[in-house]
């Protein structure tokens, strides 16, 4: 079963989808009805995750160190876009990459202190091939709240997970589900990794942006967190091999 994390208006229609998707009229149904849902109707404005990047995280330290990038990023729930016109538009714009870039260069000092903290820099790490699997369990990761006005308008938290010289951030709502947006996060990281076979440069990040698109409207549809079971992940999983291979 598929819920939508804070979506009450959308509780009934689904289970009701659940409890006749047993008949066959119903059953070929259910995929355009989420489809439908995720497009947007009857979902709120409001975003559950304001926004999503990867970045780079400085691996050496003195002069090999380079400047913190972003590679990409997201955002569900831009500030004032909306409302925004003309060359209020591009300063809004301007100011919507500052604060990403903020969060990248902040997680990149987290992920440091981590790495000092466990005894493990990035140094000692071997450089991350295409077809190295590569286990999540224990990456670096963490969380931390942004005040606000630091950068955001509102209150942030920030759940981050770093894989060699690659930094994968989720900005969501303050009193968000955090269990349920590191597991989407750790999820989201592992799909990345093999369907767009990231190296430690990240330069596949940057050519492939599109089929993060893909995986992105998959997992996070508008923004929204979904409480997935393991058959709904697997199905999820399929969706993607079949559409990233057209």
């Amino acid at each position: 079963m598929l819920v939508l994390a804070g979506n009450c208006s959308l509780l009934f229609p689904l289970v009701l989808l659940t409890v006749f998707s047993s008949l066959p009229c119903v059953a070929r149904a259910k995929g355009d009805f989420l489809a439908r849902v995720c497009a947007g109707e009857g979902c709120p404005s409001a975003s559950m995750v304001h926004a999503f990047l990867i970045h780079t995280l400085r691996c050496h330290s003195g002069d090999e160190a380079g400047p913190c990038r972003v590679l990409y990023s997201r955002v569900f729930s831009p500030e004032g876009l909306e409302d925004a016109g003309g060359g209020d538009l591009d300063k809004r714009r301007l100011l919507q990459k500052e604060q990403i870039l903020v969060v990248a260069r902040q997680v990149d000092s987290m992920c440091k202190l981590y790495q000092q903290a466990s005894g493990k820099p990035y140094s000692d790490q071997p450089a991350l091939l295409p077809d190295d699997p590569v286990s999540l369990q224990d990456a670096p990761s963490g969380v931390f709240r942004l005040s606000p006005g630091d950068p955001f308008a509102e209150e942030k938290t920030v759940l981050w997970l770093g894989v060699h010289c690659l930094g994968f951030s989720l900005v969501c709502d303050p009193h968000e589900n955090l269990m349920l947006a590191e597991s989407t996060l750790r999820l989201l990281v592992k799909w990345l990794l093999e369907h767009l076979r990231l190296m430690s440069s990240g330069s596949e990040v940057l050519l492939k942006a599109d089929r993060t698109e893909v995986i992105l409207a998959k997992l996070l549809p508008h923004g929204q967190l979904l409480f997935l079971n393991d058959q709904f992940v697997l199905g999820l999983e399929r969706e993607v091999s079949g559409s990233l291979c057209k």
